[in-house]
């Protein structure tokens, strides 16, 4: 079993920053991909960027391409988002999630992980 907990959200004007981070435990040592998600009151949720256990691929959403940025520290068993230029369209909770696939793939099924959540709020 793997324990997931994300922080950082918040409230940030449009254009803003944000860096989100979630921190694993239990079962660390097994190599994971994680991978960051998000959903928006109404909505599916969806992929946002992915990052294979070394760190060498990564995958990004159409919609974050260039604005965000997905990172990991093995040794502190922590995985990171940082959003620039944020938009309120990125306003939604955030999900970070770990899984086997040594592709960072951006289906939900690939994920058998996840976090509670954290929320982020971008005013215009």
């Amino acid at each position: 079993q793997v324990q997931l907990a994300e922080s950082g959200g918040g409230l940030v004007q449009a254009g803003g920053s944000l860096r989100l981070s979630c921190a694993a435990s239990g079962r660390t040592r097994t190599m994971y991909t994680m991978g960051w998600f998000r959903q928006a009151p109404g909505k599916e949720r969806e992929f946002v960027a992915a990052i294979s256990w070394s760190g060498r691929n990564t995958n990004y959403a159409d919609s974050v391409k260039g604005r965000f940025t997905i990172s990991r520290d093995n040794a502190k068993n922590t995985v990171y988002l940082q959003m620039n230029s944020l938009k309120p369209e990125d306003t939604a909770v955030y999900y970070c999630a770990a899984g086997g696939s040594a592709w960072p793939r951006p289906e939900r099924s690939e994920y058998d992980y996840w976090g509670q959540g954290t929320q982020v709020t971008v005013s215009s």
